[in-house]
């Protein structure tokens, strides 16, 4: 029996690895969905009940640390403990460094970020108390390969990528295991938490999921793929895995230089707008 947590389960990629999983395990699989949307988090339950063993949804806000406490202790109640935890659950921002505020810096750390730790730092202790756990940790592309002007989220998930190497190292010894994944853009509502104060910035993003080539349901069954073939750093897209393979063998000035190319315009516009809103 896998017993499975989720946070930000209600919709996209969460939602997606619930529905994957219920098809892969069926009745071997329990379910929680974790998320802040109560009306779509039930109808992610309604939708999975027959399907799995035991399907529940809990309220619960990764920045909120009794939320947090009360998911594990619901969990351990009725579960007695959970096999696998992923941290879903994130936002997303735009904007140059000129056009994002200290405040969205620390409204997307504190979710992206730090609601992966809260959330880890409270089931650990479950993991040890049973000799085995594995964290399935949701970082993005932009966390291994970043582009201009998306400064904030660009470094929250690179800290998402950082975090999950130096903890595959911390707990290997203890029998848990940790992956990360970096999925490029497919079709999601991410964009609906978005923030940006820039027009240029959200354009780019909307282009981005309008031109994204995999379903939500594909990067589902491609992470689930690979974590059975123990993987610890899994790139979903094609052109993902392209564009890393190309910062990890090209020499970092030819590089720099190629992705200063392809970005170019896109900054320069982003310059034009900032100075036109300042009337610089």
């Amino acid at each position: 029996m896998q017993r499975i947590l989720i946070t930000g389960a209600a919709s996209g990629l969460g939602k997606g690895l619930a529905e994957t999983w219920a098809k892969r395990l069926g009745k071997q699989a329990k379910i929680c969905i974790a998320d802040v949307n109560d009306e779509r988090g039930q109808e992610v339950v309604s939708q999975l009940q027959g399907q799995v063993a035991d399907v529940l949804y809990v309220h619960c806000d990764i920045t909120s640390e009794s939320d947090i406490s009360e998911l594990a202790n619901i969990l351990q109640t009725r579960w007695g403990g959970v096999d696998t935890v992923v941290n879903n659950a994130g936002v997303a921002t735009g904007g140059s460094l000129l056009g994002e505020s200290i405040e969205q810096w620390q409204w997307v750390m504190d979710i992206n970020v730090l609601g992966m730790v809260r959330v880890s730092q409270r089931f650990l202790p479950m993991f040890r108390k049973q000799g085995s756990g594995r964290f399935i940790n949701i970082a993005s592309q932009a966390g291994i390969t970043p582009v201009p002007c998306m400064g904030s989220y660009n470094a929250a998930k690179a800290a998402v990528v950082g975090l999950s190497e130096t903890w595959y190292l911390e707990f290997k010894p203890q029998n848990i295991d940790v992956h990360v994944v970096c999925p490029s853009f497919f079709k999601t509502n991410l964009d609906e938490s978005m923030r940006t104060s820039e027009p240029t910035a959200r354009m780019m993003m909307d282009r981005m999921f309008d031109k994204a080539t995999m379903t939500t349901e594909q990067v589902a069954a491609y992470i689930l793929d690979a974590v059975e073939k123990q993987q610890f750093l899994i790139v979903t897209h094609p052109e993902g895995r392209l564009a890393y393979r190309l910062k990890k063998f090209l020499s970092r000035p030819r590089y720099l230089a190629t992705m200063a190319k392809k970005t170019g315009g896109m900054v320069k516009r982003m310059l034009a707008e900032h100075q036109e809103r300042k009337g610089e």
